[in-house]
This record gives structure tokens, C-alpha cells and sequence, in this order.
């Protein structure tokens, strides 16, 4: 495996294995300790974290193949800006879920914003022009 790849497969792995965790216990030992909202709360925050995983599998597969910088930037800041919106989000709604601290409602749609901005960079990626050999 190529280093370019490492960081964004330990990252894609370790929020895939916490995604299924967070599911797991939303399943078992949280259904009769949580509310339904805040249970929705905790599968909706996995749902993302593991679709956002998958996308992290997605940047690590791409970087090695980038040859010009600005793709590199472009799948970097698309990799950034979606463990950080995991991290907003997911954790969030995890936060809110678990403690009851509704004062962190705000949290949640900052890391939405920030998991779209890693889409629209891979967008801009697709649209940029291949360089010359």
C-alpha cells in the first residue's frame, strides 16, 4: 500500500468500526435507556459516519492516482472536510443523544455543511482538466 493512501484508509477504517459500534449499540444496549428521538438521533449519526467511511475509502483509493497538485489538494481537502464533518455531525448528534445537552443543535448542521463541502470538492476534482503528458 502507498503512504498517500495510509491516513485516509486508517481514517475511512477507524469511522467505519466506531459507525458500527454507535449502530450496535443503538440496537441493544441503548433502545431501552434513550427516548426514540434521541435513539434516531444516535442510527442517523452512524448512518452518515459509515457512508462518510466509505468516502474516506474513496479519497485513499483516488490519491495515489493523482498526478497534478491541485488534485491532490482537491482529494486533501475533500478528506478534511469530511472527518471533520463526521466529527461535527456524527459526534454532534452523539453528544446530544447521549448527554442531553441540546446547546450543541448548532454542531450538527456545521458538520453537514462541512460533509457536503468534501462532495463539492470531489466534484470539482471530476471537473477539472486532465494536464498534458
Amino acid at each position: 500500500m502507498t503512504s498517500p493512501m495510509r491516513p485516509w484508509l486508517f481514517a475511512a477504517a477507524v469511522n467505519g468500526a466506531m459507525a458500527v459500534a454507535m449502530q450496535a449499540l443503538a440496537a441493544h444496549a441503548l433502545r431501552a435507556r434513550l427516548m426514540p428521538a434521541e435513539l434516531a438521533q444516535v442510527t442517523l449519526g452512524a448512518d452518515f459516519q459509515l457512508w462518510h467511511a466509505l468516502a474516506l475509502i474513496g479519497v485513499a483509493l483516488l490519491i495515489p492516482h493523482a498526478q497534478a497538485r491541485h488534485a491532490v489538494r482537491c482529494l486533501t481537502m475533500a478528506g478534511m472536510a469530511f472527518i471533520l464533518g463526521i466529527a461535527a455531525f456524527s459526534g454532534g448528534l452523539y453528544v446530544m443523544a447521549l448527554s442531553g445537552l441540546s446547546s450543541l443543535h448548532g454542531v450538527a448542521p456545521v458538520g453537514g455543511a462541512l460533509l457536503i463541502a468534501g462532495w463539492l470538492c470531489l466534484a470539482a476534482l471530476a471537473c477539472q482538466r486532465e494536464p498534458r503528458p
